[in-house]
């Protein structure tokens, strides 16, 4: 059965930059936008879910059925909370830059591996293949440019720190898109750190 990712959020286009993050660093799993707790329990009850990204307001307008599941609860806030009815979730700032948002989506996939009790990704039955994605071979010098590339270097840039060519740099991102099926720099991100090409710190 593939694992299920409830996003609840009445912002449908902050959701569906979400999902879109998601699926890209946790490709095998299925992820669902709802605008109430009511949508998404109808759906539930076919299926559960096995985390929620949660708006704010939402969390606190049904927090009795989130802090029944504070491990499988992610809030999602443009702001610091400072209530203490936050304190038993992992939040997410919405607000963030996408560069910024993909590092703490990936800090979230790392935290929940290292000690999924205390919020984070906890994936459970996912298997970690299914976590990263498929294993593709990219050459060493694809890999090069892949780590530059996500560390925010621009092509002339990655050319004069590798020594080479511009046109063999804009021929190696071509061949590592084409390879990854991957054409976005938060996608190429994503593969980037979890395959081990760069550690987060990096990016």
């Amino acid at each position: 059965m593939t694992p299920r990712i409830a996003i609840i959020d009445q912002n449908t286009l902050e959701a569906m930059g979400l999902k879109s993050l998601i699926c890209d660093l946790i490709p095998m799993v299925d992820v669902s936008v709802f605008s109430s707790l009511d949508e998404m329990e109808e759906e539930a009850a076919q299926t559960p879910f096995i985390h929620y990204f949660v708006s704010a307001q939402i969390l606190l307008t049904h927090s009795e059925f989130f802090l029944q599941r504070p491990h499988q609860t992610i809030v999602l806030t443009a702001q610091p909370m400072a209530s203490t009815q936050f304190e038993r979730f992992h939040t997410l700032n919405t607000a963030q830059m996408e560069h910024e948002l993909v590092k703490s989506l990936l800090q979230l996939h790392q935290h929940g591996h290292g000690n999924p009790q205390h919020g984070g990704f906890h994936h459970g039955s996912i298997p970690e293949k299914d976590v990263i994605g498929p294993s593709i071979e990219i050459s060493k010098r694809e890999a090069e440019v892949l780590a530059l590339v996500v560390r925010g270097f621009i092509n002339k840039e990655i050319a004069e720190r590798l020594f080479i060519s511009l046109p063999t740099v804009v021929s190696h991102r071509k061949n590592i898109c084409e390879k990854l099926h991957l054409h976005s720099v938060s996608a190429l991100t994503i593969y980037a750190v979890t395959h081990g090409i760069v550690s987060i710190d990096e990016i």
